[in-house]
């Protein structure tokens, strides 16, 4: 008897543990059939197509809020769900490792799959391109012009409002790329020190030149000569900020911070927010003004 209920525990257990990591994030969210379906890889582009597709569309995104997407991967019910989605947009560019396998997981259904990096120009780092590309805010603007042109193919009824939503979008963006030029003008300064090398477009883009403790690989490690020649450069060239990010662990730059005396402040990449940060109304406007007075403080 002892043996047989040690057993049907187990059984249940077993059971359990399949439905909560083989269900989708999504399960408990009644779907809006008059709405598109549509699936996000992770929180930037989440915020993306909100902005462009308003109510029209249902947003699901794949990444769970306050998790660094770079090394997360989809369950089977992730992919699951996506089989019954109208449009799939992703980032690319190597951002998303796992696009691969949800792209021949969904071969043959009626799902739109939607890379927001083609067609923008990638720039290299240490570990190969860097996918941060919605950093320049031209980049931002290009890829929601994508994310329109296709809820207006997949949602034609729409086009008008989606043009608007884009409009609105793009406004807020000519004027985020205005500001940024206008902070850094004339700064004697160029060079800002960053824990994970994820800046090279924002950089680019004006004029500025990232000094990363890691690489582009979230997990990366610095090595010792790395820690020591950055303690050196924030010596002699007076640097007065080391930025971090808040979803990656800062051990490499907190040490730096208290050999160098530089101050530690966010500057956030926006692969990803809290979900106490999402309450509170943050996205990608919010999120790239506070960067933008951080680096001027830094400058």
């Amino acid at each position: 008897m002892k043996i047989f209920l040690r057993s049907f525990c187990c059984f249940i257990l077993i059971v359990c543990c399949c439905a909560f990591f083989g269900c989708g994030k999504e399960e408990n969210i009644v779907k809006d059939e008059s709405k598109l379906q549509v699936y996000t890889s992770f929180y930037c582009v989440y915020d993306f197509v909100s902005k462009i597709g308003g109510d029209k569309v249902q947003v699901y995104n794949l990444v769970p809020n306050g998790t660094e997407p770079h090394n997360w991967e989809p369950t089977a019910g992730d992919i699951l769900g996506l089989k019954d989605a109208d449009v799939f947009f992703y980032n690319g560019g190597g951002m998303e490792g796992w696009t691969d396998k949800v792209m021949e997981s969904v071969k043959g259904e009626n799902v739109r799959c939607v890379c927001l990096s083609e067609g923008i120009e990638l720039i290299g780092g240490n570990e190969g391109a860097d996918p941060h590309i919605w950093l320049d805010p031209k980049n931002a603007k290009k890829e929601a012009e994508t994310i329109k042109t296709t809820l207006i193919m997949a949602d034609p009824d729409n086009e008008e409002y989606y043009n608007q939503n884009y409009k609105d979008f793009s406004d807020k963006i000519n004027k985020l790329d205005s500001d940024f030029k206008a902070a850094v003008l004339n700064k004697k300064n160029k060079t800002i020190v960053v824990a994970h090398q994820a800046y090279g477009y924002l950089c680019k883009a004006y004029g500025l030149q990232q000094l990363a403790v890691e690489g582009l690989s979230a997990d990366s490690e610095p090595s010792p000569a790395k820690m020591a020649e950055i303690s050196e450069f924030i010596k002699n060239n007076g640097v007065k900020v080391i930025f971090f990010e808040e979803l990656l662990a800062a051990k490499s730059v907190s040490v730096i911070s208290e050999e160098t005396g530089a101050e530690l402040l966010v500057l956030n990449p926006f692969e990803g927010l809290a979900q106490q940060e999402i309450d509170n109304g943050e996205d990608y406007f919010s999120v790239m003004r506070k960067n933008l007075e951080n680096i001027k403080e830094a400058l």
